[in-house]
């Protein structure tokens, strides 16, 4: 008889849910139906209720505080938020004082005034200041509503760029559905055969609806970012079709060796399913690191990714009982399901690669090595004009402002400065050391706003956040002109973002890999192969995010891809997409260990058992893989080259896991250490012992080595 090792919760609990949802598949069919109405109802307006403002800066930064303050002293924003365009030679005057009227008349400005003529005399620029306590948004949709049915204006800035990015982001996440769901319900019926492949589709649509529904409450107690949305519906379609091709296929292998369909329901819940709740914890604990993060746009990404892991692991865990047990033996392909492992491609692929395993190995990391060496040249660039499509009113506002006025509208530097009015003197010396800076053009007269707040602008040729401007903000942030002074604008936010990200990063990083190490600890009670996992894992992340530099820092496909190219990446941008690649990564390395260990576990030799678990996951995961890569490489469809940039990498990192590292590198070095992968000291050996988790009925306790008289396989 067969003693089965499980020591924890996890899996009753998992068969319990199983036997549950198995129990009556209609009456859980039934209930999921009425949660889907619900999430569609309550959840699916949510992209109209998130915010498309900026995300980039930090609230506690110097330039956030510095913005605040002269808010409360003026009542209005720092800079313009709204910015006219007015086109026209002959009464170009007239029609700027009639612009200048209208603006001033829409609710929520605070001022209206010419900005300058263009260099050619051919068009002119209004500006309008928001009031601190308006909506942005709001004052944004009147002012293009009362500009509307002129031929001869564009309105632009801040405020119509943040609503017309919203509203163009809600039309890509549509573009992307129609596009992506023809092209998965194809392949599903590729991968999963017959009606086995609307399991995929059927979890998939309730994970992204039922996330809906969760952000929509994360929402009302913390903003959340409208791009969160992109990777809520290509997360969850994705991860949906991981965690169901999974269970399918173990469903099938339980089938085919005579089990039952209730016990083969049990069995793939305690086994597959302990899998699946596993890569879900692994996958929401990698993005969740993202809000440590104090940006907006990071945290909103890694809100919606662990919650997306989460709702695709129950979902998937709940519902995929009720379909096995309702379809049972005609989820089994036509072709016969039970073919011996041995004979297996991907079987015998992994032996071949064992049969020289250093050489595999060296050469594997090698390439993957100069794949990722790009990626250390990156350029940090911010959030500009540039994400902009080109036929929105703002970019053609932005372009104009670039190519015609010389930056003109926009104030690069602005100094907050805290002392009395008495103080005159001492500010006016602090505005004339500006004027002697580096960088710095001129500097306007100090204003006294009162309630002891001064505004000092300076003028800062080129780029507004640009190298020049950068400079400039460490300048005078060096100075001491002995009363306190806070700097914004452009350059400052920027030089801030970098600030919290760098601040930040080591603690991010240190819990990202300690999460992984401590998940596939328990998972493999193993010190060997976490530490390796994060090492390979972090190889697959420097390769996909290689494409970035060579492609948007490079300016390369402009056309193809629809976008304008600023010279870098976008710093946020780097860190989701390496977060989402290191987690999917992660994600396929429990599948596959999880098989390694339960041959292991089962008797099979070192490499037999290496062997037998690629060959169990090999098509399961480069499946999954490239089912993936089409639900979140469809970000690459998006007008917003951002958003392009996490399809792409991401899609570039999923595929290289699933056909290089899984496939070559895993079995390779595992050959190499034989019995070492398996190594732990003795006190975690015994704690793994107390906590640990196993998936098989094995015959034999798994063998550990003993350190130090540990013998290699040949």
């Amino acid at each position: 008889m067969c003693a089965r090792r499980v020591r924890t919760t996890i899996v009753p609990m998992l068969e319990r849910l199983g036997r549950l949802s198995a129990a009556r598949p209609r009456r859980t069919l039934i209930l999921l139906f009425i949660f889907v109405a619900v999430a569609g109802a309550v959840g699916g307006p949510v992209a109209g209720r998130l915010s498309s403002g900026d995300g980039f800066t930090t609230a506690a930064s110097e330039s956030t505080r510095a913005e605040r303050q002269l808010q409360r002293a003026t009542g209005a924003d720092v800079s313009p938020g709204i910015v006219v365009l007015v086109e026209g030679r002959g009464d170009l005057a007239r029609r700027t004082r009639a612009a200048t009227d209208r603006l001033a008349a829409v609710s929520g400005i605070a001022e209206a005034r010419p900005a300058g003529r263009s260099r050619d005399g051919g068009s002119a620029l209004v500006t309008g200041t928001i009031r601190a306590s308006a909506d942005d948004q709001a004052v944004a949709e009147r002012a293009l509503s009362a500009f509307g049915d002129d031929a001869h204006v564009s309105v632009g800035g801040s405020a119509v760029s943040g609503l017309q990015i919203g509203d163009r982001v809600s039309e890509d996440l549509g573009r992307a559905e129609l596009l992506a769901f023809p092209v998965l319900v194809l392949l599903s019926l590729l991968f999963f055969r017959g009606r086995a492949a609307l399991m995929p589709l059927v979890v998939g649509v309730t994970t992204v609806l039922g996330t809906f529904l969760v952000l929509s409450g994360v929402n009302r107690v913390y903003g959340l970012s409208i791009f969160a949305l992109n990777l809520v519906i290509g997360l969850g379609l994705g991860l949906a079709i991981d965690y169901t091709l999974f269970l399918v296929t173990r469903f099938r292998e339980e089938l085919a060796g005579g089990a039952s369909t209730s016990a083969a329901v049990r069995m793939t819940m305690a086994t597959a399913g302990r899998t699946v709740a596993f890569s879900a914890a692994t996958v929401a604990a990698a993005l969740g690191a993202l809000t440590l993060f104090p940006l907006g746009f990071a945290q909103s990404m890694g809100i919606a990714g662990a919650s997306v892991a989460i709702v695709a692991a129950v979902v998937s865990l709940a519902v995929s009982p009720a379909l096995l047990a309702l379809w049972g033996h005609k989820l089994l392909p036509g072709r016969a399901a039970g073919a011996a492992i041995a004979h297996d491609r991907w079987h015998r692929i992994a032996h071949a690669v064992m049969r020289r395993p250093g050489v595999v190995a060296a050469v594997t990391a090698a390439v993957m090595l100069a794949v990722a060496l790009p990626a250390v040249g990156v350029k940090w660039t911010p959030v500009d004009a540039a994400v902009i499509p080109t036929d929105q009113s703002s970019r053609v506002v932005a372009d104009a402002i670039e190519r015609d006025f010389g930056g003109t509208g926009s104030t690069p530097v602005t100094v907050a400065v805290s002392a009395p009015s008495s103080d005159a003197p001492a500010v006016r010396a602090f505005a004339g050391r500006l004027r002697g800076l580096e960088g710095v053009r001129s500097v306007a007269a100090p204003a006294d706003l009162r309630d002891g707040t001064w505004r000092v602008t300076a003028s800062v040729p080129g780029d507004p956040a640009g190298d020049t401007a950068q400079g400039v903000v460490a300048r005078i942030r060096d100075l001491d002109p002995g009363f306190p002074t806070a700097v914004t604008g452009p350059a400052a936010k920027f030089v801030d973002q970098q600030a919290a990200i760098g601040s930040r990063l080591p603690v991010a990083v240190v819990v990202l890999c300690g999460v992984t190490f401590l998940v596939l600890w328990l998972m493999t009670g193993s010190v060997v192969l976490p530490a390796k996992a994060i090492v390979m894992n972090a190889l697959t992340v420097g390769a996909a995010l290689s494409p970035l530099v060579f492609i948007y820092q490079g300016g390369r496909f402009e056309s193809l891809l629809g976008y304008t190219a600023n010279g870098g990446v976008e710093p946020t941008d780097f860190l989701v997409t390496a977060a989402l690649v290191f987690a999917l990564s992660t994600d396929y390395g429990v599948f596959l260990l999880g098989r390694i260990k339960e041959a292991r576990d089962g008797g099979e030799t070192e490499r037999e058992a290496v062997a037998m678990g690629v060959a169990r996951t090999g098509r399961v995961v480069t499946a999954a893989a490239i089912l993936l890569a089409v639900a979140i490489g469809v970000f690459s469809t998006s007008s917003m080259s951002f958003i392009q940039q996490i399809g792409i990498a991401t899609a570039t990192g999923v595929l290289l896991d699933a056909f290089v590292v899984r496939t070559l590198l895993v079995p390779s070095l595992m050959a190499l250490l034989g019995r070492w992968n398996w190594w732990s000291p003795r006190p975690l050996r015994r704690l793994h012992d107390t906590v640990g988790f196993s998936e098989t009925a094995a015959r034999t306790p798994p063998r550990r080595p003993r350190w130090p008289t540990v013998r290699f396989e040949r």
